[in-house]
């Protein structure tokens, strides 16, 4: 089956053109000859029309590879990069203007990917320059390791290893090397890498139709960067059992492609083929590390993981391994302004585990204060019956919660808030510190965020905590009604705070926002604490139900009709005028007798 490939271009002839354009608009250390449509080089703008005084190192090939090789020049890296159509060598004019264009008396070092055409037309361009009176050393790289040698007089392939090369050279010639040392260090990293691709899909090609050659299910191993068939075409494998054969196949002792062995120092790139998302990538490396470790023995010294050199908008990636040793690390690990190099991998790595923080109050509080005390006082007491009260009426509201939320939501607050229930009742047992208010307050948050997902779970656990931080600041362990009045006012406007609803957005504000309004009235008043708690949760219920009356302006109820919230209150509100209610109740059933101990 083919298709024409969709791509946001203009003309297909001039899709290299316009790259170079861009590319240099948006890296101001970049320039390019203006020789178009022949000559498309772009060059370090700080070496254009000068003497240069170091070793130029240039590289290119067909378009196609982005960044590669365009991405890598920069001051310590490349000097120059030749660019010619896509998956086409360019032509020998265009490699012998970027010759002349940065070459200075320390002559230039050709870093060259072993394809045909790359081969004769950077070696004529070389064979020209030197009649020229230039100095042109080349170095060839062919770092496939998908077929067993020999390739007859092709040999293996240049890939994403390239580019590892590349950095090698570009700092050794940025370090003063005269031309056959910056030579004989980029032949001998080339001779230390290796690599293999992975592709789930082919490439498109701009202004062809394309075809689907691997179909639904499969995916192809050993494949080049010009969208030519692999060495295999296999079942699609979890990504652990694909880097296992990439791994072994590059670092096979029977086919001898790269020198290293057990015990050997790597550096690793892991290259995106152009169409992978970064989470996959990295994936492939952290899956790839200790398989090297652990499976053949091999240390990893660096890992270089994003997009290098690609193959158009293919999906897979490729896996490259390089010997490292002192050398290799400090041209590696040296300062360049190429824009594509990941800067930030440099040095020794850091134990990639640490212990997550504890960041809660226990962190600043000792256990024996923050577990439940042997005995309760009074007002424990009344915290533990409300606390106890209110998550079991969430418990027994669960499906109802969900048979609202199904109609206006996603149909599981009564399962979230259940688990948020649930984990209050276990935990209190255990170890809230049910004598001290504020800090009880707290757990109860901490035991939400733990098990609660979703809007319902972190909209609770900002009313815990700006209740609990207004209850740390205005009161003692002892904690008065009007106390209690201001916790609840705090918490209700962080959640507006941070959630953007109001009073009239239907959630669950429309329950609690007119409960506090009514507890403070009363308590102004000087109602009785415990009926004042009461009346403010008959207040919440009702401001629950008025729900039905709203047009949903918060959540994922804005997407649905007002004919359908009309039948339905707002399960968020619901709930919070539920166990704000059983609260108060068990309190006035139990303890109405023993006025001002709340």
């Amino acid at each position: 089956m083919a298709y024409q490939a969709k791509k946001l271009i203009n003309d297909p002839n001039d899709v290299v053109t316009e790259f170079i354009e861009g590319l240099v608009e948006t890296y101001p250390g970049l320039q390019y000859l203006d020789g178009f449509p022949s000559v498309k080089v772009v060059l370090r703008a700080d070496v254009a029309n000068t003497a240069y005084d170091k070793v130029a190192v240039i590289s290119g090939g067909g378009s196609g590879h982005e960044p590669a090789h365009a991405g890598f020049v920069g001051e310590g890296m490349l000097t120059a990069a030749i660019c010619g159509d896509v998956f086409a060598s360019p032509p020998v004019d265009s490699i012998l203007a970027g010759i002349r264009a940065v070459t200075g008396p320390m002559g230039c070092l050709l870093i060259v990917k072993n394809y045909t055409g790359d081969r004769l037309n950077f070696g004529l361009a070389a064979e020209q320059a030197k009649s020229e009176g230039y100095q042109v050393e080349m170095v060839i790289v062919s770092d496939d390791c998908a077929l067993p040698p020999p390739r007859g007089i092709a040999g293996r392939r240049g890939l994403a290893g390239t580019i590892l090369v590349h950095k090698v050279a570009g700092a050794a010639a940025a370090s003063g090397l005269s031309l056959a040392e910056v030579a004989a260090e980029a032949k001998r990293a080339s001779e230390m890498v290796g690599t293999m691709g992975v592709a789930l899909s082919v490439c498109t090609l701009p202004g062809h139709v394309c075809p689907d050659r691997l179909g639904p299910g499969k995916m192809e191993l050993g494949l080049g960067i010009h969208g030519e068939p692999g060495a295999a075409v296999a079942d699609i494998q979890p990504v652990d059992n694909v880097v296992s054969h990439v791994l072994s196949q590059i670092l096979s002792s029977e086919n001898n492609y790269v020198p290293i062995k057990r015990g050997s120092r790597v550096v690793l790139m892991i290259n995106g083929l152009g169409a992978t998302p970064v989470m996959e990538l990295m994936i492939a490396a952290g899956k790839a590390v200790p398989q090297l470790q652990l499976e053949h023995g091999i240390a990893v010294d660096r890992v270089y993981t994003g997009t290098f050199m690609t193959s158009l908008d293919m999906a897979g990636f490729s896996i490259s391994i390089m010997k490292a040793d002192k050398r290799i690390l400090h041209h590696l690990d040296a300062a360049t302004k190429a824009p594509y190099w990941p800067i930030g991998v440099d040095g020794d790595h850091p134990p990639a585990k640490i212990p997550v923080p504890i960041l809660s109050s226990r962190s600043t509080k000792n256990e024996e204060a923050l577990s439940r005390p042997e005995q309760l006082n009074q007002h424990g007491r009344v915290l533990e019956v409300a606390i106890e009260a209110a998550a079991n009426a969430i418990i027994k509201l669960k499906d109802s919660l969900n048979e609202w939320d199904g109609k206006v939501g996603d149909g599981d607050c009564g399962s979230t808030m259940f688990r948020g229930a649930t984990a209050i009742l276990h935990d209190m047992k255990k170890h809230y510190p049910l004598n001290d208010a504020a800090e009880t307050v707290n757990e109860i948050g901490t035991s939400i965020r733990r098990v609660m997902g979703g809007t319902s779970g972190i909209i609770h656990d900002i009313l815990c905590k700006a209740a609990y931080g207004y209850l740390k600041e205005n009161s003692s362990s002892v904690v008065t009604p009007v106390q209690w009045a201001g916790a609840l006012e705090a918490g209700i406007g962080a959640v507006s705070k941070y959630g953007g609803a109001r009073a009239g957005y239907r959630t669950l504000l429309d329950a609690l926002i007119p409960a506090s309004s009514v507890l403070k009235e009363k308590l102004h008043a000087g109602y009785d604490p415990v009926d004042a708690f009461v009346v403010s949760s008959e207040a919440a219920y009702e401001g629950a139900q008025s729900t039905k009356k709203m047009q949903a302006q918060a959540g994922r109820s804005t997407y649905v009709t007002a004919s359908v919230l009309a039948s339905v209150p707002d399960p968020g509100a619901m709930a919070a005028a539920s166990w704000y209610r059983a609260a108060a109740l068990a309190v006035k059933d139990k303890y109405h007798k023993q006025l001002g101990i709340i």
